[in-house]
């Protein structure tokens, strides 16, 4: 099960608490969704801005997040990778 969060409402006035609890559910621009996993903590955060937010439960799971590698890395492996290549 996972839970669709949709920013509905405007976040301008909204106390400090508020706008950290949007963007730890990763929420950043009006209209922005996500579609998390359904735990008691993610409810509890969506709880606190329920006037902020619109929730929905759907059926299935909540993509996992990938991590990327820093840029640097990345340029790095690749660089590599073309000289595996040519040799």
């Amino acid at each position: 099960m996972a839970i669709k969060v949709k920013l509905t409402k405007s976040a301008a006035g909204s106390s400090v608490d508020q706008l950290a609890t949007i963007a730890s559910l990763g929420l950043k621009k009006f209209g922005s969704e996500r579609l998390l996993k359904d735990t008691p903590a993610i409810r509890g955060m969506v709880n606190k801005v329920r006037h902020l937010v619109t929730a929905e439960t759907v059926q299935g799971d909540a993509p996992k997040a990938t991590r990327r590698k820093p840029r640097k890395i990345r340029a790095r492996d690749a660089a590599r990778a073309r000289q595996a290549s040519k040799a």
